[in-house]
C-alpha cells in the first residue's frame, strides 16, 4: 500500500515549516537514508531523509510552499512492485472516513449542550485551563474561555479549540487578565508603510519570525535584571598563549571565548541558584552547567549546546565549539545540539563592541554577554596602571534569580577570569 510522507518535526519547537526544495521528482526510486527535500523550519535549514524505500509516486506540496504544518503529507511513496500511478486514487479509501464520523458529528451538539454548566464554575471565579497561546488569541479575538470546551490534557483549551468559538462579551472574570494582557496585544501593530524609496524586500524565513517572537515575548514576560563586571584579562591571555603552544602538535586551538564558556560553566556549579529555570509554580535547578553559545549564521541565530562544559577540559571545549559553529553555518545540527542548556553566553567582542546587554532566552534562567578586551586605565594592587579590561553583563530572570544571587554569579565569573589556573583544577 502506498505510504504518505509526512512533514516531519524537525526540532522541538516546530510547528510548521517551508519546504524549501525537492531533491527528488516523481518517478524515482529511493531507498533509506536517501535525501528527499530540503526544509525550512524555526531553527535552520534541514535535510528530510526517507525511511522506507520505494518510488516517488506523487510529490503533494510544491517545492517553495510555506507554512505547512508538521504531519501533514507531502509526497507519496509507492513500495516495491506497486503502480507509482495508484497513489493518485490511493486517498479514496480516506473519503470514506467522514461518512463513518457523521453520525458522531451529528451527536456532537448533544454532547455541546452541556457545555454551559460546564463553565459555570469558571464563571464562578474558578481559573480556566487553557495554553498561553489560546488565551492570547482569545484576548486578541474578544472570546470568553469560560464558553470553551477544551480537548487538551485535562480538559485544557488549546489553540484549535477556538477554531469555530465566536466572539463574545468576555466576563468580568477575564477582564483582569485581558487588561494586563493589553502590552501583548499593543506590540503587534499593522505593517508599517512602506515609504517611496528605492528598496528590496525580503520574505521573513521561519529562523528569523521564531526569533522575533521568542525575543519579544522574552522581553514582554521576563523581568530582567542587568549585572555588569570589569574583567581584567591579563592572566587569561597569557595561559592561553601557553596552553595553545602545547596543544599545537594535537591541532588544537583555545579561543578566549571557549576559556569563558568554561569559566560561566564554573560559576553556575559554584551558584547553583542562577543554573535554574522557572518551570510554572517549579523551580527547576540544574546538576551540570550545559551552555548554549551563540552563533551568527546567514539567516539569523542559533545557540548550539555544550554540554557538561563544567567537566570537560578547555581542549574537549574548544574542539566541540568548533565542530557545532562550524555545522550550524551550514544548517547540520541535529535538534537535540541546540535544544535545552541551562544558560547561554554571548560574545561580541569580537565586532569591537565594549557592552550590551543580551535577551534572556527562554526558559533558560540567564544570559551573560560578554564584551571586548581592551587596554584600558585599572588600578591592580592600589597602583593606576594599564591593563586589558573587558566588560561582561549578566542579564538575570529576576523571577527565579535574586539580585544577590545574580551578584555572586558575577563574582565567581570574575574571579575565576582573572585566576584561570582554577579552571584547570
Amino acid at each position: 500500500m502506498p505510504i504518505e510522507l509526512k512533514m516531519p518535526a524537525l526540532s522541538p519547537t516546530m510547528e510548521e515549516g517551508t519546504l524549501a526544495k525537492w531533491l527528488v521528482k516523481e518517478g524515482d526510486e529511493v531507498k533509506s537514508g536517501d535525501i528527499l527535500a530540503e526544509i525550512e523550519t524555526d531553527k535552520a535549514t534541514m535535510e528530510f531523509e526517507a525511511v522506507d524505500e520505494g518510488t516517488i509516486a506523487k510529490i503533494l506540496v510544491p517545492e517553495g510552499s510555506d507554512g505547512v504544518k508538521v504531519g501533514a503529507p507531502i509526497a507519496i511513496l509507492a513500495g516495491e512492485g506497486e503502480d507509482a500511478s495508484a497513489p493518485a486514487s490511493a486517498p479514496a479509501p480516506k473519503a470514506e472516513a467522514p461518512k463513518a464520523e457523521a453520525p458522531k458529528q451529528a451527536e456532537a451538539p448533544k454532547a455541546a449542550a452541556p457545555a454551559p454548566a460546564a463553565a459555570a464554575p469558571a464563571a464562578s471565579g474558578d481559573r480556566v485551563k487553557a495554553s498561553p497561546l489560546a488565551r492570547r488569541l482569545a484576548e486578541q479575538q474578544g472570546i470568553d474561555l469560560a464558553g470553551v470546551a477544551g480537548s487538551g490534557p485535562n480538559g485544557r483549551i488549546v489553540k484549535a479549540d477556538l477554531a469555530g468559538a465566536k466572539p463574545g462579551a468576555v466576563t468580568p472574570a477575564a477582564a483582569a487578565p485581558s487588561a494586563a494582557a493589553a502590552p501583548a496585544a499593543i506590540a503587534a501593530p499593522a505593517p508599517a508603510q512602506i515609504p517611496d524609496i528605492p528598496h528590496e524586500s525580503a520574505k521573513l524565513s521561519n529562523m528569523r519570525k521564531t526569533i522575533a517572537r521568542r525575543l519579544t515575548e522574552s522581553k514582554q514576560q521576563v523581568p530582567h535584571i542587568y549585572l555588569t563586571v570589569d574583567i581584567q584579562l591579563d592572566a587569561l591571555l597569557k595561559l592561553r598563549g601557553e596552553l595553545n603552544k602545547g596543544l599545537e602538535s594535537r591541532g588544537v586551538k583555545l579561543s578566549v571565548n571557549d576559556m569563558l564558556v568554561k569559566a560561566l560553566a564554573g560559576a553556575l556549579m559554584e551558584v547553583p541558584s542562577c543554573n535554574v529555570m522557572l518551570a510554572g509554580d517549579q523551580l527547576v535547578t540544574f546538576q551540570r552547567a550545559d551552555i548554549s553559545v551563540a552563533v551568527s549564521i546567514p539567516n539569523g541565530l542559533i545557540t548550539p549546546v555544550v554540554t557538561s562544559a563544567d567537566t570537560k577540559s578547555l581542549s574537549a571545549i574548544a574542539a566541540e565549539i568548533k565542530d557545532l559553529a562550524a555545522r550550524a553555518k551550514d544548517g547540520k545540527l541535529k535538534p537535540e545540539e541546540y535544544a535545552g542548556g541551562t544558560a547561554s553566553i554571548s560574545n561580541m567582542g569580537m565586532y569591537g563592541i565594549k557592552q550590551f546587554e543580551a535577551v534572556i532566552n527562554p526558559p533558560q534562567g540567564m544570559i551573560l554577554a560578554i564584551g571586548a578586551g581592551e587596554k584600558r586605565p585599572y588600578v591592580v594592587n592600589d597602583e593606576l596602571t594599564v591593563a586589558t579590561v573587558m566588560s561582561a553583563t549578566g542579564s538575570f530572570d529576576h523571577r527565579a534569580i535574586d539580585g544577590a544571587d545574580g551578584a555572586k554569579l558575577m563574582q565567581a565569573f570574575k574571579r575565576l577570569v582573572e585566576n584561570p589556573l582554577g579552571m584547570l583544577a
